[in-house]
């Protein structure tokens, strides 16, 4: 090995326990002037070509240690990830217990993520120097081509005798090599498709060396591109040719005008010329073959906001409280050291123009922002409020954009094309090199934490951004997180610790809606049979003849809940997990909203043959059906999952809403956040305790959130609002306090019984998930893994009594069945780690999980780690 060789350190996209660790590859001297931290590439790894990201690039060792394979290929001349998102993905693998592949994998867009394709290409002994001539074989892969490829050659040598040297006689077997040699290189795949009866001749092709197969990462998509017309002359040359076309080319000197008359703007798309004159392509394409133009492949970035003209908008004056949280917020940006700020505001105190006037400051930084919404309140009308004050500097980043929108917004940030960057979840991952800010809203809502692998929080992961960059976070809600909450006024030392900033009153100086709690009880005994109560149904039918709006919020979708037999109590449940099944009444079906399955609704009941079978509960479409009933001609947008599947949905239905042209928003939690009606002035709760029964530590605090979400819906502008409440628990605290707007109340009661129990803030909480499809087996390794931490954890001096509030202290609970115990036919169990302190629970944990990964794996036993859980279900 030569004096100065490079290593690259990569990390390969292979998810195992044996491979989360860096792997050396020698990096080619033609590539070196590319890889750097951050690159993603192709390496040799066992029999396989896999992706890999490159973690560092260091001097090779000499004398060298153990032979070195080298990289293969380099997938991105401009790195996807940057050194300080490498960085990043190794504190999320260690923070939320998972491989580092998976964490830097949920950094880059679907469309990067590559995956290995194999090739068929002629073996290098075997390359043969004569080919059809191009204008013989226009397209391979009809028999008219394969005939034309298997024709002499006129001008030498047929193709075939060249094959028969290397002993092919076989027609077929010279075909296969023809159609290969042409393309170069042909994905088998494809090869398969062309050649469905020739598998074994294939086969021996390969045998004998004649075909070699090899191995190319191929990512999900690549850059958009359209045919563009461009001069090929300069433009004082293109005028003085104007004069020289004949009669007959005409057409052509109009095509060469036009380019002329818009030459800022070259070039031009193709389509946009031949529309704009009424012209072929065959006459631009003669224009080119004169030297005049130049026909050109250009990329396109696919813009879902093409066309769209968003109202510009000019910051507002602030008000005092405003004022005062501005300019405490912008005095830390300036000294571009990290800081933290959590703004408790209520509900149209103006947190909104708090967020765009800071961006604008860290815009003239010269520094770019990243504003994460919950992806049920990334509606169109939040999008306007930032394009409308940013307009172009602005990326949006959303599950509703495809694949290639999501990957070119992406890239507009990577290429610094951008200065804004407003998305869901992953925009945190947003790849800006000089990060001012960060803006978190409605900072409480669980949507910020993964579910999937990686589980990370976006709060933590926001700070720790921020961190890197000494950028400031802002963490804004009118219902801040208990965690966080405790955190900004106990002033922890904890690095996630916010300070506190607080906005009590609203902005335009309107008071907050009143509210009324109905007690759903008192309405059955009164003879009211309704899903409505008599005062909701009133305060309908007043905003429909003064032409106000309503807000209905149900936190169900479907028709109803469960179909169950009044005869013998048959409730339709999942044959694969233990839940019941939801009548969809548009597909009049059973549908299981874990695993899919879904079945007819039964006509008589399976079990006792009983024709009384009835639906219980309420859906968003039976509450939209009980409107049309009782107040014929209602206009109602009914905004759930099932009506809002298709893209740009949730915008058609809100401008739909917005345009008053219907009277009532139905809908479940993506109607509580984010909207801004000026004619709302009335909100519903349908059933404002259906969460309260759920077995999750958080169930009070959720009621309350979103009880006082959506209740701000009410009364925003000029008009007062009203907000009516219907509850079968009228006594809960968390209902009587959202009534009030009294989040201070609420805290307190609620950090009583935390502190109680011993659950968050005052502990933070590892949730171990079990699934097996046998339940002895299942139970056996849970109680294995809960025996064999509670051992480790005792032998560091850690296992003991949660009561101890101030020392370092693990707790471990369970193993016990899931609240949901079976999910597509696997078993479900659970342990749950309590721990406090300054000890790496996080780290026991995995480390006892690993160990039991062999024998897991061999008895297909599945374990889940979720640090800082948001769900427990």
């Amino acid at each position: 090995m030569e004096m100065g060789n490079l290593v690259a350190k990569v990390i390969v996209d292979v998810p195992a326990k044996d491979t989360d660790r860096t792997f050396d590859y020698l990096i080619p001297e033609s590539m070196r002037p590319w890889i750097e931290p951050g690159s993603r590439v192709a390496v040799p790894f066992g029999k396989r070509t896999v992706q890999a990201f490159v973690i560092s690039v260091v001097p090779a060792e000499e004398p060298p240690k153990y032979r070195m394979r080298a990289i293969q290929e380099l997938l991105d001349l401009v790195p996807p990830l940057s050194p300080d998102l490498v960085e990043l993905g190794k504190w999320i693998s260690e923070r939320y217990a998972c491989n580092q592949i998976m964490a830097l994998q949920v950094m880059i867009p679907t469309a990067l993520k590559g995956k290995a394709e194999r090739y068929i290409s002629i073996a290098q002994q075997h390359e043969f120097t004569d080919h059809l001539p191009a204008a013989d074989v226009l397209n391979y892969g009809s028999e008219a081509d394969t005939h034309r490829a298997m024709q002499p050659d006129m001008r030498g040598e047929p193709e075939w005798a060249l094959l028969t040297d290397d002993g092919m006689s076989d027609p077929a077997e010279r075909q296969i090599v023809s159609f290969i040699q042409e393309k170069e290189q042909v994905p088998l795949q494809q090869l398969s498709r062309r050649f469905p009866e020739e598998a074994e001749i294939i086969k021996s092709l390969l045998r004998r060396g004649v075909l070699q197969e090899s191995q190319v990462i191929k990512d999900k998509l690549g850059k958009k591109t359209m045919k563009a017309v461009d001069l090929a002359i300069g433009i004082e040359e293109a005028s003085a040719a104007l004069e020289q076309f004949s009669a007959k080319a005409q057409r052509q000197r109009e095509v060469l005008a036009f380019l002329l008359e818009r030459s800022e703007f070259l070039p031009l798309p193709l389509k946009e010329v031949m529309t704009s004159l009424s012209v072929s392509a065959a006459t631009v394409k003669a224009l080119e073959d004169k030297g005049y133009a130049v026909l050109e492949d250009v990329e396109v970035f696919r813009d879902p906001y093409r066309g769209r003209n968003f109202k510009p908008t000019k910051p507002l004056p602030l008000t005092e409280e405003q004022q005062y949280v501005y300019e405490r917020i912008i005095r830390q940006l300036d000294t571009r050291e990290q800081g933290a700020y959590l703004l408790h505001g209520v509900t149209g105190s103006g947190k909104t123009e708090i967020y765009l006037q800071t961006i604008q400051r860290c815009i003239e930084q010269n520094r770019q922002a990243i504003v994460l919404v919950p992806e049920i309140a990334l509606t169109p009308q939040m999008v306007e409020r930032f394009k409308g004050r940013f307009g172009d500097q602005v990326a949006v980043m959303h599950s509703r954009l495809s694949g290639g929108e999501r990957y070119d917004e992406w890239r507009k940030i990577r290429e610094g094309r951008v200065k804004v960057a407003i998305g869901a979840r992953s925009a945190v991952f947003a790849p800006f090199r000089e990060l001012g800010l960060i803006i978190m809203d409605e900072e409480h809502e669980t949507s910020y934490k993964q579910e999937e692998t990686p589980k990370y929080h976006a709060r933590d992961v926001a700070v720790r951004r921020a961190h890197q960059h000494g950028a400031v976070v802002i963490l804004g809600s009118a219902t801040p997180s208990l965690e966080s909450y405790y955190a900004a006024r106990s002033q922890s030392n904890d690095e996630f610790a916010p300070l506190l900033l607080e906005m009590p009153t609203r902005a335009l100086g309107n008071s907050l809606p009143e509210v009324h709690i109905m007690d759903m009880r008192e309405e059955l005994r009164a003879g009211n049979r309704s899903m409505f109560s008599r005062a909701l149904h009133n305060g309908i039918a007043e905003r429909l003849e003064r032409k106000e709006q309503t807000v209905l919020l149900l936190n169900r979708r479907g028709h109803s809940t469960f179909v169950m037999c009044r005869s013998c109590g048959y409730v339709a449940g999942c044959p694969h997990c233990d839940i019941s099944l939801t009548y969809h009444q548009r597909s009049n079906n059973l549908r299981c909203h874990y695993c899919g399955y879904s079945e007819p609704v039964p006509q008589v009941c399976p079990e006792c043959g009983s024709e009384h079978i009835r639906y219980f509960g309420t859906g968003t479409q039976r509450v939209e059906e009980e409107l049309a009933k009782l107040f014929p001609g209602i206009r109602v947008v009914r905004m759930d999952v099932d009506t809002t599947t298709e893209k740009n949905a949730h915008e058609k239905l809100l401008k739909q809403f917005r345009d008053k042209k219907a009277d009532v928003l139905l809908g479940t939690q993506m109607v509580a956040k984010g909207l801004d009606f000026p004619d709302v002035t009335l909100v519903g709760v349908i059933t404002a305790d259906s969460a309260l029964n759920l077995p999750d530590f958080r169930a009070a605090e959720k009621t309350f959130q979103l009880l006082t979400q959506v209740a701000g819906r009410a009364g925003r502008h000029q008009l007062p609002g009203e907000v009516f409440v219907q509850t079968y628990t009228p006594e809960h605290y968390s209902v009587i306090h959202a009534s009030r707007h009294d989040y201070g109340s609420f805290v307190r009661e609620e950090l009583k019984h935390r502190r109680n129990l011993h659950y968050p803030p005052y502990c933070r909480l590892i949730l171990v998930t079990f699934s097996h499809e046998q339940l002895p087996v299942l139970v056996r390794l849970a109680e294995n893994y809960s025996a064999t931490l509670q051992g480790r954890a005792r032998q560091r001096g850690w296992f003991g009594n949660m009561d101890r509030l101030t020392s370092d202290v693990l707790d471990i609970l369970g193993p016990v069945a899931s609240p949901i115990s079976r999910i597509k036919n696997r078993y479900r169990f659970q342990c749950m780690i309590k721990w406090r302190g300054n000890i790496d629970a996080i780290g026991l944990a995995q480390q006892v999980a690993d160990e039991m990964a062999e024998s897991a794996q061999a008895q297909k036993l599945l374990i889940s780690l979720d640090v800082d859980p948001q769900m427990l279900m």
